[in-house]
């Protein structure tokens, strides 16, 4: 696409000095060049991973322009949705300047219970059974009917039930915590948590939430929540921290996983500069190889759900010690056994390779 008036051009793929490049011509707006890797090896091979999709079980809008223009499951769509996010609000009890969605406390806009009851019986219908599901906003658990909703959640076809959170509330009451526990099994706590520093938090997220960070994950290791560590990576400002939040997330019992996710030029993204501010998958990929004794590259792979957008690297953990076993399975195994999905633990198949390694 232009990435001015997001029309489609004709591309090419260029390698130039290692990296990746989409070179681009629009009418319009004339060349452009587009840098999406860092890594001409890796980018070669996430054409590896790719595998047919599911489709959808029932599409939920038409075709009417074309992609991208036609939001929404439309008929075009040739993968079902790996990952739903079901957006309960629009109001925040923060304003960060990095947020995709552009919530805000200003935004005093809560969907009602029959409405997320829809949400959640399209998603059912399209999907049968959702792999992941996250409860988002805005920031849900300031939803007042935010127990409610995941208790009607708990009762749809869901697999995994995920609450997107900036751990605010979680870190100040801790009896909505154990309530939160209640949840469990199937449940987790996709927790924000981007950097140890009081300068990067502020450029983040608007204040410095070292404190918050500490006592939400205190109390959701206190019920043994499960928990995934969220951290939006920005070039420059908290991508040196990446092997010191493995290494903390290590500490508690609870924390299962961290998502590493490079900042998003939408919403309200303030004073960003693409070409100093943008960081890039293969970046962070990278990062995690130099900066953690942890991971070597050939325990991060494409993701075959996705494989240009989300690597992944699944480990066997015994207290601090991490056993990666993502490399340990023949590719053409991982490619051919791993589901269309984002998460692919469960998979009985999967899982006796890893038991029979």
């Amino acid at each position: 696409m232009c990435e001015e008036c997001l029309d489609l051009v004709p591309a090419k793929i260029i390698f130039e000095e290692g990296q990746v490049y989409y070179l681009k011509r629009c009418d319009q707006h004339g060349v452009q060049k587009t840098k999406v890797s860092s890594d001409i090896s890796y980018f070669k091979d996430c054409k590896n991973f790719i595998k047919p999709g599911d489709r959808p079980h029932q599409f939920q809008t038409r075709t009417h322009y074309g992609c991208p223009l036609d939001c929404g499951l439309c008929p075009d769509h040739e993968q079902h949705s790996c990952l739903a996010l079901i957006e309960i609000n629009d109001e925040c009890n923060l304003e960060c300047p990095v947020c995709f969605a552009g919530s805000s406390p200003s935004i005093k806009k809560n969907k009602s219970l029959s409405e997320i009851e829809k949400m959640l019986d399209a998603l059912v219908a399209s999907e049968g059974e959702p792999d992941v599901v996250q409860i988002s906003g805005g920031e849900p658990t300031i939803h007042p009917e935010i127990l409610e909703i995941l208790a009607l959640a708990k009762t749809k076809p869901i697999r995994h039930l995920m609450l997107n959170t900036n751990g605010v509330r979680i870190a100040r009451e801790r009896d909505f915590v154990e309530k939160l526990a209640k949840f469990m099994p199937g449940f987790e706590v996709y927790l924000q948590f981007d950097s140890f520093e009081k300068e990067a938090l502020e450029n983040l997220r608007g204040t410095d939430l070292r404190t918050i960070r500490r006592k939400a994950i205190e109390h959701l290791n206190e019920f043994n929540i499960s928990t995934t560590l969220v951290v939006t990576v920005k070039k420059g400002v908290n991508d040196h921290e990446i092997g010191k939040i493995i290494d903390y997330a290590l500490e508690f019992k609870n924390i299962r996983g961290i998502t590493l996710q490079p900042v998003q030029d939408a919403g309200r993204n303030l004073n960003f500069n693409k070409n100093t501010d943008r960081i890039l998958l293969s970046d962070i990929r990278q990062a995690i190889i130099d900066q953690s004794s942890h991971f070597k590259a050939e325990d991060i792979i494409p993701l075959p759900c996705n494989p240009e957008s989300i690597s992944i690297a699944y480990a066997i953990r015994e207290g601090k010690k991490v056993s990666p076993v993502t490399s340990l399975i023949p590719k053409a195994d991982l490619v051919a056994e791993v589901p269309n999905a984002i998460a692919f633990e469960k998979n009985k198949e999967l899982r006796q390779k890893v038991i029979d390694l």
